[in-house]
């Protein structure tokens, strides 16, 4: 099959490291396609390359600082999708699902699974994001325009029929927007996903040709320590 789910793997795990390693996920689909679905062409897109590439050669992701958003988001999202489950229907966690039906593989990470058909993304926000997405998008029962690549992205990899977009901040009310595949988006995020995967395989031909030159290029096999993991 195409689709594979990996249910027992916790987000932020080394295992859900190591299965997200080098792969275009959608939490990053917005570094490829821009807001008019044009293709990225930017600093943060080649920037993204880089990272991409380097995981694919070294098969290790480096670690990323916590922020204090990271940390309440953490929390927020596991009050966001117990109080969906209670007032709308249960939700089974699933650690990360991929799909590659497309000749290459996007990777997506669910905050939560409902029924056959539906998929939930929990978002912790800071309070004037919640007001301004109570204002601006309720009545409209749209998306904020930061996380729709990302639920469409998402709905692409797990071919579900619908995603509900749970916006949380404690003292506001929570909002629950739901979001049905788009077949332009898709379409950009699909040809922006192949050129990428196109360009990649052509840095990593180049990155092998040079380290062919070794030593005559003066290049020297080293090994990690676990004093190089440690990001300040």
């Amino acid at each position: 099959m195409s689709i594979t789910y990996f249910p027992n793997f916790v987000q932020g795990s080394d295992e859900w490291r190591d299965a997200r390693c080098g792969l275009i996920t959608a939490s990053e689909m917005k570094l490829l396609v821009t807001p008019t679905l044009k293709k990225a062409s930017n600093d943060k897109e080649r920037a993204h390359l880089w990272e991409l590439l380097s995981q694919r050669i070294t098969r290790f992701v480096e670690p990323s600082y916590v922020n204090d958003d990271m940390l309440r988001g953490w929390a927020d999202e596991i009050e966001a999708r117990a109080l969906y489950a209670e007032r709308y229907a249960a939700v089974n966690e699933v650690g990360f699902i991929t799909n590659d039906k497309w000749g290459f593989t996007l990777g997506y990470s669910p905050d939560g699974l409902v029924g056959d058909n539906g998929l939930i993304e929990c978002k912790s926000r800071r309070q004037k994001y919640q007001v301004q997405t109570l204002v601006e998008h309720v009545r409209r029962a749209t998306v904020p325009d930061d996380y729709i690549m990302q639920i469409q992205t998402g709905l692409l990899v797990s071919e579900r029929e619908w995603c509900d977009f749970v916006s949380y901040c404690g003292g506001l009310h929570m909002a629950v927007i739901r979001m049905w595949p788009d077949d332009k988006i898709q379409a950009a995020i699909l040809e922006a996903a192949a050129e990428f995967e196109v360009k990649l395989a052509a840095k990593l031909d180049e990155y092998l040709s040079i380290v062919e030159l070794a030593p005559g290029a003066r290049l020297v096999p080293t090994e990690r320590r676990v004093e190089q993991e440690i990001v300040v």
